[in-house]
């Protein structure tokens, strides 16, 4: 079975060498759908009695791990030394440094990392990550996917 939970947050960022307008400081409206595989909770009188995962604690484990950090932060890349610099002179800034230019591919790359680690098999009921998809805008997004070492000769992202 599969369920999914969707939450939302605002970030700024920029894509330094971009050819376009995305070389600008700006930022956007994300959208986070984490995707979970499990089987349903079958256990009678359970609090998760025919449930994957409460939804709650999806949101909760979300909210903790990635998306509070997030969350009204400028999210940069470490190589783009000016901007570290500046962000690091405003008094607490909430910036997010990163090894990697915060596109919406490597920022899905980096939440389903991060994500992965967070949700464990609590229930016994083989939980696993399977999927995260994040809007960048409501048109534009990208999904970060389990894959299966079995079917594709590589190992899954960790």
């Amino acid at each position: 079975m599969l369920i999914t939970r969707r939450l939302e947050f605002d970030a700024g960022h920029r894509i330094p060498n971009h050819a376009s307008q995305c070389r600008h400081l700006h930022g956007h409206r994300y959208a986070l759908e984490i995707t979970l595989y499990g089987e349903i909770i079958r256990t009678e009188g359970a609090a998760e009695q025919g449930m994957v995962m409460d939804f709650s604690d999806v949101k909760r484990i979300a909210k903790e791990v990635l998306v509070d950090r997030w969350d009204h932060a400028f999210l940069v890349y470490q190589g783009d030394r000016a901007v570290v610099e500046f962000l690091a002179l405003l008094p607490d800034h909430k910036t997010v440094v990163l090894p990697m230019v915060p596109t919406a591919e490597n920022l899905a790359d980096v939440a389903f990392r991060i994500l992965d680690a967070a949700y464990q098999d609590t229930y016994g009921n083989q939980l696993r990550l399977q999927q995260v998809r994040l809007y960048e805008t409501p048109n534009n997004w990208a999904d970060a996917v389990r894959q299966e070492a079995a079917h594709t000769g590589m190992e899954p992202p960790c």
